[in-house]
């Protein structure tokens, strides 16, 4: 028998996948979101909408989530609450505290629901094109079921482990980029202050060992201008910083990079950045102003 998914956060991200869930064969009902174009688009394609997430849990088997944090996904996952039934198998594809991520398993384990973290990695753009990574922790059997689904809007499936694995693999993920993204803000902020240009400096960068994906997605906007090379928010960005930090608090790990790395995606969003088209390569402009150098 066909599962038939839910889907709760047809956003930026959210929208496409539940597009490749809906058109490569699933039943998709989803939740009525404040991006009221893309729930028409999907209904238009063949979806149902729910007016509560108890009714969404009623009408489905698989519920996805695509959520900006933990507390919006605790919001849901009580909601839905009420109408989960043994059997049912919720996947959280947003990017999460592995502590809070912890406490909704056991939650549901209670209800014979299980909880599958799978958060994502890659653009929106990749969400259409059914081409996102994606990290999963989960039990064998969950997996199973969930697999295929994921696969509709994924190149890449990685089981990183059991429950919570996929949280905690993300948040080192996205260490790694942020990290790269305060790197390079702070070096393009250098250059510029002893009569380096973007352009000189991409010029040596780009193409070399130093090079990679993100670099290019960055410098979208730093050489380029193209405010939206990049659609990850500097708020988010901060908020997984702090996800990330309060992971290593956690494993009495001292985190020196990652925590230079969050306060300088917290010092943007303080002086400004905080808005919803303030994205990760915008961050270059904050460390420019902050030393003195005049925006890109």
């Amino acid at each position: 028998m066909t599962e038939r998914v839910g889907f709760v956060g047809v956003g930026w991200m959210g929208h496409g996948m539940a597009h490749n869930i809906l058109t490569k064969g699933y039943p998709l009902t989803v939740l009525g979101h404040r991006k009221r174009e893309a729930v028409e688009d999907l209904k238009a394609k063949g979806a149902s909408e729910a007016p509560s997430p108890a009714a969404l849990a009623e009408a489905t088997d698989v519920i996805v989530l695509c959520l900006t944090a933990s507390p919006q996904v605790e919001e849901v996952v009580q909601a839905m609450l009420p109408a989960l039934r043994k059997g049912h198998i919720v996947v959280d594809c947003s990017t999460a505290d592995p502590v809070s991520t912890m406490k909704l398993g056991a939650l549901l384990h209670d209800r014979k629901v299980g909880l599958v973290d799978a958060p994502l990695g890659r653009t929106p753009k990749d969400a259409w094109e059914g081409n996102l990574d994606v990290m999963v922790g989960a039990v064998d059997s969950d997996y199973a079921r969930v697999e295929p689904i994921l696969k509709t809007f994924a190149g890449r499936v990685l089981r990183v482990g059991g429950p919570g694995d996929g949280h905690r693999m993300k948040l080192l993920n996205n260490f790694l980029s942020l990290g790269y993204g305060a790197l390079y803000a702070e070096a393009l902020a250098l250059s510029r202050k002893v009569g380096i240009s973007v352009e000189q400096f991409d010029g040596v960068i780009r193409g070399g060992r130093m090079d990679c994906g993100f670099y290019q997605t960055f410098m979208g906007y730093a050489l380029e201008g193209n405010r939206e090379a990049h659609r990850f928010t500097l708020s988010n960005a901060y908020k997984d910083l702090r996800y990330l930090e309060s992971m290593a608090n956690d494993a009495t790990v001292a985190t020196p990079m990652a925590s230079a790395a969050k306060n300088a995606y917290a010092n943007a969003v303080a002086t400004g950045g905080a808005g919803p088209e303030d994205y990760v390569p915008h961050l270059v402009d904050y460390v420019a102003r902050a030393n003195g150098v005049s925006d890109t």
